[in-house]
């Protein structure tokens, strides 16, 4: 009983244990309600340019003494984590029920970033690194780089398909029978399908070592880097759709070099080259408002003006 407990909980993305379940009070059930009936899904962003001067050098000094292909993208997930400690209800997933107008928040005891890989074929992918509050930098580093090795030679569309399955099982368990049907028979039938009935019988290679359909199934959180895919980029994200029953996505250009005029670290005014890394942060409305997100961006912040702290990761 206490496996196949344990089983329900992973395909509908149920709380486990050490998660903390907030229900929605008056004022979100009736906002929820709300947002949730416009046209438009309620994802407002914030975006904003950081300084990320000293950020910069302190990881380009790191990137030469360590013994690991350190990358930035790697350090800007590590960042996240250190957001995501003091604003924890960004990670969460989100339930809600529009006919009752009732919800919850299932606020995740672990941190599990999706994050998208560059291919050699200039496409990219979504994987999720596992359990990010308990690695440290270099564990990040090491466990991305190996989930961008096994994506570039596994069976993908073979792991992907054992993703859908526990995403329909999810979905039946959920109640969400005609529609899961539906979706389930146009990926065996008419011009649009994707899989054979043969294929239900066949599993991508399973155990260590080898692509899980979890690696590719959603994280609790999302990281998008324009930067990493494409350097020469000279803009922003301005609209990032969230993941579904995740609540916040964050997302960073390429960091640039732009004449300011700013305050040096005696208050003194200067004017002079900084680096700037454009990053927008989206989240679901019906969380909450900016009080959710001034604690990240604050963290943040902190650390952009701190980097020292990051040889502690």
């Amino acid at each position: 009983m206490g496996k196949f407990k344990d089983f329900v909980t992973d395909v509908t993305h149920g709380p486990v244990e050490g998660d903390r379940i907030e229900y929605f009070n008056l004022k979100a059930k009736i906002s929820g309600n709300v947002l949730t009936n416009a046209q438009d899904m309620p994802t407002p962003g914030y975006t904003y340019d950081a300084d990320v001067t000293k950020f910069w050098e302190e990881f380009r000094k790191l990137k030469a003494e360590c013994d690991y292909n350190l990358t930035f993208n790697d350090l800007m997930m590590r960042a996240m984590v250190e957001g995501l400690k003091v604003a924890p209800r960004l990670n969460s997933y989100i339930e809600y029920n529009r006919l009752c107008t009732t919800g919850k928040l299932i606020i995740k005891k672990h941190i599990d970033i999706a994050v998208p890989i560059l291919l050699e074929t200039g496409e990219t992918f979504p994987v999720k690194v596992r359990d990010c509050e308990e690695k440290s930098l270099k564990e990040i580093s090491l466990r991305t780089a190996e989930l961008a090795r096994l994506v570039q030679t596994a069976d993908v569309d073979r792991v992907l398909f054992d993703l859908l399955t526990k995403r329909t099982l999810g979905f039946i368990l959920k109640g969400k029978i005609i529609s899961t049907v539906a979706q389930t028979l146009a990926g065996y039938i008419g011009k649009g399908r994707v899989a054979t009935v043969k294929g239900i019988f066949e599993h991508a290679p399973r155990g260590e070592g080898c692509l899980s359909p979890d690696d590719l199934d959603e994280g609790t959180v999302c990281l998008t880097n324009l930067g990493a895919v494409n350097k020469s980029l000279n803009g922003r994200v301005t609209n990032a759709p969230l993941l579904f029953p995740q609540v916040f996505l964050m997302a960073v250009g390429v960091a640039r070099d732009e004449n300011y005029v700013y305050k040096n670290d005696k208050g003194e005014i200067e004017m002079g080259t900084r680096k700037t890394l454009p990053i927008t942060l989206t989240f679901d409305h019906r969380v909450g408002g900016f009080g959710d997100i001034l604690p990240y961006i604050k963290k943040l912040d902190e650390i952009f003006s701190n980097p020292e702290i990051i040889r502690e990761w």
